[in-house]
This record gives structure tokens, C-alpha cells and sequence, in this order.
């Protein structure tokens, strides 16, 4: 159990038990369903960790770049690579550091193409696609919103697929259920059918919730074999990235001081929504506190407000069992996945420290961030 007496602040502070945890029930979904599931970097990338990670789940998946060389890296494979776009002065690099390139669309592919066929080994490549399914309410994080920039719909390929093509990507969920899953897959099935015998993979993306308390693991398990029974030849892919590191730590923050405008008192941390916490604004979302609930009438009440200059780098209202004070530490739960990678220094605001809390109540730091963090990111 994490002594957070013991945490600095503000941090983030990884649980390795509940870590291993999670991993060792996604190893097993892998084992038993027959997919391949890698890490996706965009939501858990948090490198220093890669050698508890790979004793359990030792691929992943890239957006950048950069993502493509901390696969190569520091997990030790190349990269499951996805972007919108490739831009001409890194296409070269990303490819060599990828084992498989999906593309965004038809056309860039085909402009790229021959530049993939030139290399000394075998890259297989893949084309979004778009199966018009509106599952995600907030539109933010929607693939198939109308209009959406994110894929290929099935009108698009005029009924042929292009030559090379070697597996389909179709990601349109976000913590999502496995019914939600099933409801993804048939919407594919019913569109894109009739490219499957010509494809040797399709990677079904991110999403998949499957560490949350009320995920039926049984039914994801169950309708993936299914998939595979009716589609033997093709490999499934999974690549979630929340459920990874769902629930496995936590920001430690603390009061800096508590100001009072028109009956609201707003507690202002050392902290920000905007730098440190930025699903909050955009989802948007009320994180649990550590001892405190929704807002009680009768109770002291406080919105949680941030260091950055940004008027609205607030949410809010909790309710405590005492009045807050200067100093009091302030936690908010579930705050690794995604959190750690959106971080920005806006305002010269310091990230948060991380720290491991490891199996045998150990606290060990795995970076600090200061000064020369924000001057490097102006170089």
C-alpha cells in the first residue's frame, strides 16, 4: 500500500503491484483469445518501466517518430506504426524502425509505396479504414464522427483493394465495454468483408478496457476467437493503451493556498488541469479524490484549481470531512495512463515527479523535471 506521506509533490506515483496486475491479465487475454496485444505509447509511455512491461506484453505501437524509436529503443521491437501523416523527412527513419506501416489513406500510401518496396526487409503495410460506427459520445475522442479525417470508409476503395495492402486498422473505441467491441467488429464485418481473403492481419486499435473492474474479459475472449474461426488466416491485433496502466497510480498534489469568490472556495494547488490533468478539461471529466466525495450540502466544499494562468484550469466541487488547509496533500486517483504523455509546460509549470511505489513498499524515483526541461523544449 503506498504511504503517500512518503510521496513528493506534486508527483505521479506508480503502484508496480497493481502494474503487474493488470499486465498479467492482459498476458492472459492474449494467451487465451490468440490475439496479439501490444502497448500503445500514446496512452502508458513511461520507458523506465519497459522491463516490467516486457515480461509480460514485449510489442507496441507507434504514432511518431518518436514513439517509433522508444519502441526500437527501449522495448527492444520494431514499431506496429499508425499517423494521419507522414511527412517526407521522417518517413525514411520511421519506416526502418517499424515491422508494420499503416496508412491513413489510399492516396498516401500509393505515394509511398515504392519507397516501402525498396527496403532490405519486408515491412507489411495496412490502410485504415472507417467503419462509420458512432460508438464514443464526446465527438473529441470520436473516429467516426461524421466528417472525421481518421480513415478509409468502404466507398473509398471502389470495391478493390490496393496492391500490397497486407491488413486492415480499425480503431473506434475509448474505454470502451467488450459489447461495444462486438458491435465494432460486426459493423467491420458487414463492410469490409469482402477484402478479408487478400489481407494477412487486422488490427482492431485501441480502447479495449479490459483491466476495468466491470469488463467481461469472458466475452472479449470469446468473440475474438470468434473472429479468428470464421477468419483463420488473419491475425488479430489488439493495441489498448489505458488498460494498461489503468488504475495504477495516482498525482499527488498539494495545497499552496484557498481563495473564496462569490461563496466558492477553490483550493489552488501546486498543480494544473491544463498542464498536468488535460482529459479533464477536454473530456470532459471529475476525477476521484483521495477521501473526499461529490459535493455534500453541509460539508466543506472546494473546487480544485490549478498553478497555470488559465482562467478556466479549475474543476470542481469536492466534499471533505474537514476544512482543507495550507500544506494538506491533495490525490487525485487513476492518473497515469494518458496524463503522464499529455503533460505540457505551458507557463514554465514543472511536470510532476515519477516515482515508482515498488512491490516491496519501496519508494524509487524515476525522474524529476525542472528548469531545464522547459528551456530545452525553446532550443
Amino acid at each position: 500500500m503506498i504511504n503517500y506521506r512518503q510521496i513528493p509533490s506534486p508527483a505521479y506515483v506508480v503502484d508496480e503491484v497493481r502494474l503487474r496486475k493488470n499486465l498479467s491479465l492482459i498476458k492472459s487475454v492474449k494467451e487465451r483469445s490468440g490475439a496479439d496485444i501490444i502497448l500503445a505509447f500514446k496512452a502508458f509511455a513511461l520507458w523506465k518501466l519497459f522491463p516490467i512491461v516486457r515480461e509480460y506484453i514485449p510489442y507496441s505501437t507507434a504514432s511518431s517518430l518518436s514513439e517509433a524509436r522508444l519502441a526500437y529503443e527501449e522495448m527492444g521491437n520494431y514499431a506496429h506504426t499508425y499517423s494521419p501523416a507522414y511527412t517526407n523527412e521522417e518517413f525514411a527513419e520511421i519506416a526502418s524502425l517499424s515491422s508494420h506501416i499503416t496508412f491513413n489513406s489510399i492516396q498516401q500510401y500509393e505515394r509511398r509505396k515504392a519507397e516501402i518496396e525498396g527496403f532490405d526487409r519486408h515491412i507489411s503495410c495496412g490502410i485504415r479504414v472507417n467503419p462509420e460506427i458512432s460508438q464514443v459520445e464526446t465527438d473529441l475522442y470520436n473516429p467516426c464522427a461524421p466528417g472525421s479525417r481518421l480513415g478509409v470508409t468502404v466507398d473509398q476503395f471502389g470495391g478493390k483493394l490496393p496492391e500490397g495492402i497486407e491488413g486492415f486498422h480499425c480503431h473506434a473505441l475509448c474505454e470502451s465495454s467488450s459489447y461495444e467491441f462486438e458491435k465494432l467488429m460486426q459493423a467491420f464485418e458487414e463492410k469490409f468483408t469482402q477484402f478479408l481473403p487478400q489481407l494477412k492481419w487486422v488490427n482492431f486499435g485501441g480502447g479495449h478496457l479490459m483491466t476495468r473492474k466491470d469488463y467481461d474479459v469472458e466475452h472479449l475472449i470469446k468473440i475474438v476467437k470468434g473472429f479468428r474461426s470464421r477468419y483463420p488466416w488473419l491475425k488479430v491485433i489488439l493495441e489498448p493503451g489505458s488498460a494498461f496502466a489503468w488504475q495504477t497510480g495516482e498525482l499527488v498534489s498539494t495545497v499552496v493556498d484557498i481563495v473564496e469568490n462569490h461563496g466558492i472556495k477553490t483550493a489552488i494547488l501546486n498543480v494544473s488541469f491544463a498542464c498536468h490533468m488535460p482529459d479533464c478539461l477536454e473530456m470532459p471529466y471529475k476525477p476521484a479524490i483521495l477521501g473526499a466525495t461529490d459535493e455534500v450540502e453541509g460539508k466543506p466544499t472546494y473546487r480544485m484549481g490549478g498553478n497555470s494562468c488559465l482562467s478556466g484550469d479549475f474543476v470542481g466541487s469536492w466534499s471533505f470531512d474537514h476544512e482543507l488547509q495550507v500544506g494538506e496533500k491533495i490525490v487525485f486517483m487513476d492518473m497515469i495512463h494518458y496524463t503522464t504523455v499529455k503533460t505540457t509546460l505551458f507557463n514554465g509549470v514543472s511536470h510532476p515527479s515519477i516515482v515508482l511505489w515498488t512491490q516491496d513498499d519501496k519508494m524509487e524515483m524515476l525522474r524529476k523535471f525542472g528548469y531545464e526541461d522547459y528551456k530545452s523544449r525553446m532550443d
